[in-house]
């Protein structure tokens, strides 16, 4: 990614403290912006944040001066990424009938939600719901399964689809099928799957709470195989759960042991029918801090907002691109419908941004990104089971 004369932070909109007339509220603004700049300083040399200074940071910024945080967080942003948007888009090829008891997963055999029994896309489904999320700009298409990890077999009806996705050549191919064995990790890499999402969702400590039917160390040990394959990692979290902010820093430091290439965010979206179906939401405010303390500890990597971005953040979803965040997942979720293609690239207009072009494998010839539109697919059109 370049970085650009024009800086997001130039682009968006600020609402810096006004400290007025000299008082204790005004000083301790002024104090705890000062340290926030210092710290700023400290991972712009390239020096990692420590456990206290984070904890630092949580503890002391508090809204009325988060804008120093949000400030700094862009600055570093612009520095290790640039200004240009990532983006992806996912399909969901296999949904529902899950075996697992993710507290937050509409797709669980467990909960009674509005995804009924098990729904599996064809591979031309797949295929065209690729080629829009090509069109409408997306650098990576990821395919995601339910349950806890694929079969040998399901694998290999995958991989002629997986095939037509990359032939084009305008778009990066990524996939999201649970847990792994070392065998499916190297065929998968044979198959050409550039990116492999597997989040960690939430801390060691706090994710008991969450899933019961599958370890952490699961899926710790699942990427540790993707990175040792030379596949990219995009591995991140599910806030809102319950979890507190020890939690979300026990996950940055996880995260940042990986080094995952991709650190999407997630937001919770309580879904009807599950555990989680009345948890209230954290609010935008709470959101934006979240995705700037991970930009602060977590400099280097692409972090993309995704699930929840919509119904958390409502009107400022613009802002996240002030808090540090580098991209956003386009287009729906699995169940559950997002912002229109075309909502999404006006806002990344109006900021005065652009969306990031793809960068093909340097083993393939460059192509001419297909910019046709598309008749909508399983993609863009919000699915009939979802909630509006």
């Amino acid at each position: 990614m370049t970085d650009h004369h024009a800086s997001a932070t130039a682009a968006l909109p600020r609402k810096p403290v006004r400290l007025g007339r000299p008082s204790p509220q005004a000083g301790e603004i002024n104090m705890v912006a000062k340290q926030v700049a210092q710290l700023t300083e400290l991972v712009l040399d390239g020096i990692p944040l420590s456990r206290n200074q984070a904890d630092w940071i949580v503890e002391n910024v508090r809204e009325k001066d988060l804008q120093c945080l949000l400030d700094g967080a862009a600055r570093i942003r612009d520095k290790f990424i640039g200004t240009d948007v990532s983006t992806c888009s996912i399909v969901a090829g296999k949904v529902g009938r899950c075996d697992q008891d993710c507290s937050f997963c509409s797709q669980s055999a467990y909960f009674k939600t509005h995804v009924k029994g098990e729904t599996v896309l064809s591979g031309d489904q797949v295929y065209q719901a690729s080629r829009e999320a090509a069109a409408n700009g997306a650098s990576c298409f990821c395919v995601v399964n339910s349950g806890l990890g694929p079969t040998d077999e399901e694998i290999e009806q995958w991989a002629p689809v997986f095939e037509r996705i990359r032939e084009p050549g305008d778009i990066g191919l990524g996939a999201s099928l649970g847990v792994l064995t070392p065998e499916q990790v190297r065929r998968l890499g044979e198959l050409g799957v550039r990116r492999y999402n597997h989040n960690l969702q939430t801390s060691r400590r706090f994710f008991p709470n969450i899933i019961t039917t599958h370890g952490y160390d699961e899926r710790l040990e699942t990427l540790r195989l993707l990175k040792q394959a030379g596949i990219e990692l995009c591995s991140g979290a599910l806030f809102g759960m319950g979890e507190n902010w020890s939690d979300r820093l026990d996950l940055a430091f996880e995260l940042r042991d990986l080094a995952p290439e991709v650190i999407p965010i997630n937001f919770l979206m309580p879904i009807d029918g599950t555990p989680l179906a009345r948890t209230p939401p954290l609010g935008p405010t709470e959101c934006l801090k979240i995705i700037a303390v991970f930009r602060y500890l977590l400099p280097k990597a692409q972090i993309e907002i995704a699930g929840g971005r919509n119904t958390q953040l409502g009107t400022m979803q613009d802002r996240i691109f002030a808090a540090g965040a580098s991209g956003f997942l386009m287009g729906n979720y699995l169940t559950t419908c997002g912002r229109s293609p075309e909502e999404d690239q006006r806002m990344v207009r109006q900021l005065g941004l652009q969306i990031a072009p793809f960068k093909p494998d340097p083993d393939r010839p460059e192509s001419i990104r297909n910019t046709a539109p598309t008749t909508p697919t399983a993609s863009s059109r919000c699915p009939d089971h979802a909630p509006a």
